[in-house]
């Protein structure tokens, strides 16, 4: 019976050894507690990560906007100036019909999409109505100008393409208006293009909030330094009215577009996406929400910037709650090992204990990953917020984040949208370079001929078998007109010739006072029937993403040529080959 109870002692005192060991200790819950403040820990970092990349991304997409809606501004600025250097290069004072034939060349709704139109305001005094309006009756019976005021001055709409959609602003005395007439002033004044306050225009049948957009111009010959000295030489004003919802539908994509609008000006809606594009886009509660005050030719604009639905669906990231539904099953695996190792003995429980640790530092390697990730993408985010050209940052930053997943032709077309920004930026500097044209007179001064040519070849990028002979002559001609003019017929036979190897030639003598250079390669010839489209502006023989070119370059030398007197006329069979002939007047040394 001792041996009996001896026995059963001992086997409790076994039993009661298993039921400690099978117990959970203070060591398990401690595990189980650090392994749960370790996923919510990653789930709060992988949080505050993804906000963070999403608010930036939120501040970059919305001040691309701004700088798009700057951009397309300066494009129409640009537009107004061109006008102006049409006036100014004219000899006489333009009538209608050479108006319509400049606006007209312009293709206004292809290259300025957004404007309303381009026209030309006169200024007039109150004793010139009659006369003025006599004038222009002459070829439009119809013309009037209207309303009166009490302003000493007149301010009429003069000219207005396309005139279709803007035949009710024809006449329009701009001065019966505050908005208007300030704007007029301060461009007056100023010598700057200038805009003015929200206005509705009086074309606009939908009456939705608009503006206008001045550049001034000046009587020839006067000179135009000074305050008092614009206000006495004043003659006018190129325009441009804006529907502020045209506007921004020109320059904006909404479909894509991940940010929702509002602009105002002191005060007055000038555009709210809420009025313009379906409900159903309008964030009602946005994530994100950015205020920018940007001065815009002498106004103050007031933007305010939401995230929209389409920001909120392409900024969603399950990440957090990859980590969150991770580290929970961790913890239930850590629970149900225990329960297993615990019925073991402390040989099994050492394991279990190597084996949390080793999730641990999985997990720990996990968030130094998901951290370096995040890091490495704000670096870049930031890096590409450098000053470059908005569109060229969108394409970059379409590549970049879309480069696993966009198809080929997808990619092709990105390429596409690159070169044509280069070629929009060539265009503009080709631009005002044209509209500069006679601003700066030059001193004629002794030239070597084929020093100049052969400089500019080889500055230019050619293939190595491309080569140029130049007859040896020195010219006293301007330096900078003559290298102008030379760059751009050099860089055209070039760019256009059809065959890896080419070679030009450029020849010289006197005919009839005047200095003869011909500028002949062996090229595609041009037909003669195209001979007047190469010479103008915007115009090219091949298409425009096979012949990287704005289109201006023999326009540019013409204009440049006939400043001096001079002619630029082409020479081809129209199979092979083609001569540009300039003529310039021989200047005598005095």
């Amino acid at each position: 019976m001792n041996d009996e109870t001896t026995e059963v002692t001992h086997a409790d005192l076994e039993r009661q050894k298993l039921i400690n060991s099978s117990r959970f200790h203070g060591v398990h819950w401690l595990i189980l507690a650090l392994s749960s403040i370790l996923t919510v820990g990653a789930w709060y970092i992988a949080s505050e990560q993804v906000n963070k990349r999403i608010s930036e991304r939120f501040e970059r997409e919305s001040l691309q906007v701004v700088e798009l809606v700057k951009e397309r501004m300066q494009l129409y600025e640009h537009a107004l100036w061109g006008a102006v250097a049409y006036i100014d290069a004219s000899d006489e004072e333009i009538n209608n019909q050479q108006w319509q034939n400049y606006a007209n060349s312009l293709r206004i709704d292809k290259t300025y999409p957004g404007i309303n139109g381009l026209g030309i305001i006169y200024n007039i005094t109150k004793e010139q109505r009659l006369s003025f309006i006599e004038k222009h009756k002459i070829d439009r019976p119809d013309f009037i100008v209207h309303p009166s005021h009490n302003t000493s001055e007149l301010w009429p709409i003069t000219f207005i393409e396309p005139l279709v959609s803007n035949k009710q602003a024809v006449g329009l005395d701009v001065a019966f208006e505050g908005n208007r007439y300030l704007g007029v002033k301060k461009a007056r004044d100023s010598g700057t293009a200038q805009l003015t306050g929200p206005i509705t225009l009086v074309q606009d049948a939908k009456k939705t909030p608009g503006f206008l957009f001045y550049a001034p111009f000046y009587k020839k010959g006067m000179s135009h330094s000074t305050v008092s000295e614009r206000q006495a030489a004043i003659e006018g004003v190129a325009y441009a009215p804006f529907i502020m919802s045209k506007l921004i539908s020109g320059t904006l994509a909404v479909e894509r577009r991940h940010v929702s609008l509002k602009i105002t000006d002191a005060g007055q809606s000038l555009y709210n996406d809420a009025d313009n594009i379906q409900a159903d886009r309008i964030d009602p509660t946005p994530l994100f929400t950015n205020v920018l005050d940007i001065n815009f030719y002498g106004r103050q604009w007031h933007i305010t910037v939401h995230s929209n639905l389409n920001f909120r669906a392409a900024s969603g990231s399950n990440q957090p709650y990859f980590i969150l539904a991770g580290g929970i099953v961790i913890d239930l695996l850590l629970l149900a090992l225990f329960i297993v190792l615990s019925r073991s003995n402390k040989q099994a429980l050492v394991y279990a204990d190597a084996i949390t640790r080793e999730l641990k530092i999985k997990t720990t390697r996990l968030v130094k990953s998901n951290q370096d990730l995040e890091q490495f993408a704000y670096v870049a985010s930031h890096d590409l917020k450098s000053p470059l050209n908005a569109i060229r940052k969108l394409v970059s930053w379409i590549t970049e984040d879309c480069e696993n997943i966009l198809p080929d032709s997808s990619k092709e077309h990105l390429r596409l949208l690159n070169n044509r920004s280069k070629r929009m930026n060539k265009l503009l500097d080709d631009l005002l370079d044209y509209a500069r044209i006679g601003r700066h007179e030059f001193k004629a001064k002794p030239l070597d001929l084929k020093t100049i040519a052969t400089d500019i070849f080889n500055l230019l990028d050619h293939p190595d078998t491309f080569t140029i002979s130049v007859d040896k002559q020195v010219l006293l001609l301007p330096r900078t007109p003559l290298e102008v003019v030379m760059r751009n017929l050099i860089s055209n036979a070039i760019k256009h010739h059809d065959k890896p190897e080419g070679h030009i030639q450029i020849h010289y003598k006197t005919l009839d006072n005047m200095h003869q250079i011909s500028i002949e390669d062996d090229g595609p010839g041009i037909p003669q029937e195209l001979f007047d489209k190469a010479v103008e502006m915007f115009q090219t023989l091949r298409p425009r993403d096979k012949v990287e070119g704005s289109g201006m370059g023999l326009s540019l030398a013409k204009k440049t040529i006939e400043h001096y007197h001079g002619s630029l006329t082409i020479q081809s069979d129209g199979i092979r080959g083609t001569t540009i002939v300039l003529l310039w007047p021989i200047t005598r040394e005095k």
